[in-house]
């Protein structure tokens, strides 16, 4: 009997001492509710390389501060401002489709207290719940070794695309599961007519090798030797190019389709120090950084795009109601594949 208290009374301690470590735990780190004054936590649809290079700029700039920035996909990060509303874990919002952005833009800060008059004009949103973080453009990218080995001719239109000559070696992003695919989707649509475009992809579709889940599906294809062209994004192809993997871009008639992100504030967090610090320090140096060294599209009156082989004067194509969410989702509903 005497044997059974002992472990009972061995028991409940080891139980308390479990129950005290995780409150320990708690306090010591902001995975629980609570996090002190000092504490930043970003939300971010940027890519992993960009978010380090920020990652690294922020804790060398405020050593005092403890920063986390924590990469979440477009979609999930909106879904996930919306679902926990002004009491979100965070307190940034950084690199989010400007679509999104303006769908919870009732949790954001008003942000009219910045400055925007170095923005081009429409970079410059009417609620002022955000500020422009990038523009990113997509194009139609080839491998002009494979081409030549194929003895492919090279297009010269959307419609060349459909010639047999280019089955199962044309890669395009899947426009349900990446933004880029649904710039690409959204630009013929706007300069076609949904009709037109629906019918299209029906055919393009007897063509393409893959349709990618990412946005970057295409552009390692081209480099992999699976897909002889693709419709990607510039900036990645260009990255390539750079490494010496011989790839052009090429523009066709309905011009060069794109998407823009912003960075934002949750509301009432602006009232915190840290938070308005790593705010300013990301409105005021970061952003103009990251476009010197990672997305170079123009969103600054005064920008200079200086990245080697980067294409100049690109021809944007009307990207008229690709905030519209509603519009996305019944577009969505009419893909196919």
């Amino acid at each position: 009997m005497l044997k059974n208290i002992l472990k009972r009374n061995f028991m409940f301690k080891k139980c308390l001492s479990v129950l005290l470590t995780a409150f320990l735990v708690c306090g010591m780190f902001s995975g629980c509710n609570q996090k002190d004054e000092n504490t930043v936590v970003i939300y971010s649809s940027s890519e992993d390389f960009r978010n380090e290079y920020i990652t690294e700029q922020l804790k060398e700039r405020f050593p005092e501060y403890h920063i986390r920035l924590l990469y979440l996909p477009t979609g999930k990060n909106a879904a996930k401002v919306k679902s926990e509303g002004k009491n979100s874990k965070a307190d940034i919002i950084l690199g989010l489709e400007t679509g999104y952005l303006t769908s919870i833009q009732e949790h954001l800060a008003d942000l009219s207290e910045y400055d925007t008059s170095n923005y081009l004009e429409d970079m410059i949103p009417r609620n002022h719940k955000y500020l422009g973080w990038d523009r990113y453009s997509g194009s139609i990218i080839i491998n002009p070794k494979m081409m030549e080995e194929k003895n492919l001719p090279v297009p010269k239109s959307y419609e060349d695309l459909l010639d047999p000559v280019y089955k199962d070696l044309i890669c395009m992003p899947n426009p349900k599961a990446s933004s880029t695919g649904y710039m690409f989707l959204k630009n013929l649509c706007n300069a076609w007519g949904e009709d037109k475009a629906f019918d299209y992809f029906d055919k393009l579709a007897e063509n393409i090798y893959q349709f990618t889940s990412s946005g970057s599906g295409p552009v390692n294809a081209l480099v992999q030797g699976e897909a002889a062209i693709g419709l990607g994004m510039t900036f990645q192809a260009v990255e390539q190019i750079n490494k010496g993997v011989p790839l052009e871009i090429l523009y066709f008639e309905e011009g060069s389709p794109y998407s823009t992100g912003g960075m934002a504030v949750i509301d009432g967090r602006l009232e915190n120090k840290a938070v308005k610090d790593v705010f300013d320090f990301l409105a005021n140096t970061i952003v103009y950084k990251d476009k010197e060294n990672f997305c170079p599209e123009q969103i600054f009156k005064d920008q200079v795009n200086s990245t080697p082989n980067y294409p100049q004067h690109i021809p944007y194509a009307d990207m008229s109601g690709l905030e519209n969410l509603n519009d996305k989702t019944r577009l969505l509903e009419k893909w196919r594949f």
